[in-house]
């Protein structure tokens, strides 16, 4: 059995930007990467190696932006959602609650 907490099921890449963009969104001021890989581990289990590559694609989308703010001596990289990355959360979110209503209505039956 897989361990405790962590998702079992594929996670494809819409899935993945979906975390990312609302992990981001919860940050006013934007958060940065090594935080939002924290952040996402809550529901899965992933890498920054893996996750840079979303966060660069979703720049590349404009759903996220960046600006660098100095921390401890260096410079930090931090990701804010841009309004095209709201509209595509609230596009996610409507796609996953469906998703998920007819995957319940699936595995526990009823209506």
């Amino acid at each position: 059995m897989k361990g405790a907490g962590l998702m079992i099921f594929n996670t494809g890449a819409a899935l993945l930007d979906a975390i990312v963009l609302s992990v981001v969104s919860k940050e006013a001021e934007g958060t940065y990467g090594y935080k939002i890989t924290q952040d996402v581990r809550i529901a899965l289990d992933v890498s920054e190696s893996t996750l840079y590559p979303v966060l660069r694609r979703l720049l590349k989308d404009n759903c996220l932006e960046t600006y660098d703010q100095e921390y401890g001596g260096r410079n930090r990289r931090y990701y804010k959602i841009t309004s095209q990355g709201q509209a595509q959360l609230e596009m996610y979110k409507g796609e996953w609650h469906e998703y998920v209503r007819k995957i319940n209505k699936i595995i526990e039956g009823g209506k």
